[in-house]
């Protein structure tokens, strides 16, 4: 095992290494690694990453939650405008007309 002083970029021999990359262990130079969730990976398993990320998060019932979220939604708005219309029918027509002032 090398120490980080010592080790070259994996994909830029030419270049100092900054950081080890902790899912492919392997180090690399400032261009060839970034930040993510706190840590610095290098592109090639930031774009696995991210790509398994995609999968997991498509399908039928990924699709399915959404739908019935934005149902649920939906029919809570229904809701809520109709009991505000019924506390307004409940309010007698006298109060509209402005008999209440007399």
């Amino acid at each position: 095992m090398s120490s980080l002083a010592q080790a070259r970029c994996f994909q830029h021999v030419s270049r100092e290494a900054v950081a080890r990359c902790p899912s492919c262990e392997r180090f690399h130079c400032r261009e060839c690694v970034t930040e993510h969730d706190g840590r610095m990976i290098c592109r090639l398993c930031l774009d696995a990453l991210v790509e398994s990320e995609a999968k997991s998060s498509s399908g039928f019932f990924t699709s399915l939650r959404g739908w019935a979220l934005a149902g649920a939604g939906y029919f809570l708005a229904v809701y809520v405008f109709y009991k505000i219309g019924a506390v307004l029918l409940s309010i007698p027509s006298k109060f509209h007309s402005g008999g209440f002032l007399d």
